[in-house]
């Protein structure tokens, strides 16, 4: 089983996915996270990004969940390619070669959640934290949910203390394992 969180940044994907696999461990399953992989890029990211960059990203993000896939049962990303995919159209606008890949590739996840901005973004020493850029990524994810026709559930923004139930119930997961709760 694959998942992943999409979203602009700043909105708590990271932290989602180390709940959620905090979880699923307690569960004796096995997993893999594929972190944000722009955070390793070597060419300009956020508002300063270039399609280069974004080509970057987006093959290493495909490679990654290859990996992932080949050593565990659930793999959790903290993006997919089409959240990836948004800063390429923010910057440099939609492009037929990866409109395809992202076409195939997007099918390749057994669930999508996407987290709604709560807060603004606070800076990380990479995270862009203008609110217009964080808000125009999260429009440009959304335009492309409907244009790629992508089956996604909207996490509610008010309910965020339950979210790691939700993805569980929606992916037919058990809410606890056999090991005691530490917490």
């Amino acid at each position: 089983m694959k998942l992943a969180f999409i979203g602009s940044h700043g909105v708590g994907k990271t932290t989602l996915c180390y709940d959620l696999a905090a979880r699923l461990k307690r569960q004796d399953r096995v997993i893999e996270l594929v972190m944000e992989v722009a955070r390793r890029c070597p060419l300009p990211i956020n508002r300063d990004t270039t399609v280069q960059a974004q080509a970057w990203i987006l093959h290493t993000q495909v490679a990654s969940e290859i990996a992932a896939a080949a050593e565990a049962e659930i793999v959790i990303c903290d993006r997919s390619v089409l959240d990836n995919y948004a800063y390429l159209v923010y910057q440099g606008g939609r492009q037929a070669a990866y409109d395809a890949l992202i076409t195939e590739w997007i099918g390749t996840y057994d669930a999508l959640f996407k987290v709604p901005i709560i807060h603004p973004p606070s800076f990380d020493g990479r995270r862009d934290v203008s609110q217009d850029f964080q808000a125009a990524i999260d429009q440009t994810i959304d335009a492309l949910l409907i244009h790629f026709d992508v089956p996604c559930h909207q996490l509610d923004a008010g309910a965020r203390d339950g979210w790691v139930d939700e993805v569980l119930v929606r992916c037919g997961l058990p809410l606890h394992g056999p090991q005691t709760e530490l917490f």
